[in-house]
């Protein structure tokens, strides 16, 4: 695993976080240290996709990055005659994807398609995955994608959705905000680094409060919504047609 170093010297200009070559080598340790709970929703999703999936229907991972997800979705696929399709707008991190399924061998039909989550057509969908991808998508949009994944499900199908949140407590915000920046540099990040990223993400990742993420879900047409996980700022919802 490559180790991440991108914000570990000192910048005159920081640029806009992107999802590119240099960050889709690294991306693993990346996410892995920065993400409290991370590789736990990983594992769980293989248990939730054993449990939602149904016979001859579709799961997507959108947002897919390194097919984290997806390789989690394709262990805990039992159901018969599906098929997974895992998304994303990176170049770089779909070639990295295409490599790592090709490595594990996995018997699900997976296909990897470069594209965009916002006009990917769900169709027949028992399972789907936003693991921490939502957030990077313009606020105005959000509703609109979570309306065309709900109309593409399947009834009892269900929605895993991962993302960082704010809370409207402002003590418990700052609180956890500091205990997130404790836990990076517990994984060995110095101030520096924390800070350069920080201001790289300020305008991409745009953080929303779980009573906003529930609100929209069931705005959207989901009937049962609530948070599976959390570990500090951030969470994980299912969200069941």
């Amino acid at each position: 695993m490559n180790k991440d170093h991108i914000y570990n010297e000192s910048m005159s200009s920081i640029a806009d976080f992107r999802f590119d070559a240099r960050v889709a080598d690294v991306f693993t340790d990346m996410i892995e240290r920065s993400v409290p709970g991370y590789r736990s929703i990983i594992t769980m999703i293989e248990t939730l996709t054993e449990h939602y999936a149904q016979p001859g229907s579709n799961l997507y991972d959108l947002g897919c990055s390194l097919g984290a997800a997806t390789l989690s979705m394709a262990r805990g696929l039992k159901a018969d005659h599906c098929a997974i399709v895992a998304v994303d707008n990176s170049a770089a991190m779909v070639a990295r994807c295409r490599k790592a399924l090709a490595r594990a061998h996995t018997c699900a039909s997976v296909r990897v398609v470069e594209g965009d989550i916002l006009t990917t057509d769900i169709v027949d969908a028992s399972v789907v995955v936003l693991n921490f991808t939502l957030q990077f998508v313009p606020p105005e949009e959000r509703a609109g994608l979570l309306k065309r994944i709900c109309d593409g499900m399947r009834p009892g199908g269900v929605l895993i959705l991962s993302e960082k949140v704010v809370f409207e407590d402002a003590h418990l915000d700052r609180l956890l905000y500091d205990i997130h920046h404790d836990f990076k540099r517990a994984n060995g990040y110095t101030d520096l680094e924390i800070s350069q990223k920080r201001s790289a993400l300020e305008n991409v990742l745009v953080p929303e409060s779980i009573p906003t993420h529930r609100t929209r879900l069931l705005e959207a047409g989901f009937t049962s919504v609530d948070v599976w996980f959390q570990c500090f700022n951030f969470m994980s919802m299912l969200a069941v047609k």
